[in-house]
């Protein structure tokens, strides 16, 4: 079997972790070759950079820099980890990926989109996931369960609006690209949420 690039999006406490052990575990139980990542990270210099994004070390940060961390990190990511996976036969699992920062920097902070693109375009080319789980939850839902997790990131602390706009421009591109996403209620119990999701692996898996 050929690798893939699946992708697991949503916004904050929506499970993306859970699901993420589970459909590793799924994939390999079916003979995959998988590697498991995550954005902004995934090489050593990822990390470096999620940890200037997600710190607290300063308190504001320009959107034009933030922004171009974050696609700095994906070219890293993309040279070093996604691209030789893929070419060797893996199949690569990342939380988070592109879409994440339509929604997050466009739709939340309200960067243009077509600026986006212009670097997703720049950095990745013609490579897009094969498929993206989003894992969707209101937004009161899914900060409650977040509020558990400890320390609130820099995103973490945005208000409610902010996490507003980021869901719908997740709904609003998976809406525009039904072929790629598959959405599931995240906001279901995690037995309920892992049947859904071990349910799509299988019927797209099927179709492939």
């Amino acid at each position: 079997m050929s690798g893939r690039f699946v992708t697991v999006d949503g916004g904050e406490g929506a499970g993306k972790t859970t699901q993420m052990g589970f459909m590793r575990e799924y994939l390999e139980r079916r003979g995959c070759r998988v590697v498991a990542t995550r954005e902004p990270g995934g090489t050593s210099l990822g990390e470096e950079i999620r940890a200037l994004l997600l710190g607290h070390r300063d308190g504001g940060m320009a959107l034009t820099a933030e922004t171009l961390l974050m696609f700095a990190a994906r070219a890293e990511h993309l040279e070093r980890v996604i691209r030789p996976a893929l070419a060797a036969g893996y199949w690569v699992l990342c939380d988070r990926f592109t879409d994440a920062t339509y929604a997050y920097q466009g739709g939340g902070r309200g960067l243009s989109l077509k600026r986006i693109a212009v670097l997703e375009e720049w950095v990745q080319g013609a490579l897009r996931p094969d498929l993206t789980l989003l894992l969707d939850l209101p937004v009161a839902t899914g900060l409650a369960r977040a509020g558990k997790r400890g320390v609130a990131d820099r995103f973490e602390r945005e208000d409610v609006d902010f996490f507003e706009r980021v869901r719908a421009i997740y709904l609003e591109r998976a809406a525009h690209e039904p072929d790629r996403y598959r959405v599931v209620d995240a906001s279901q119990s995690v037995e309920v949420v892992q049947a859904e999701v071990e349910t799509m692996l299988a019927e797209w898996l099927e179709s492939d």
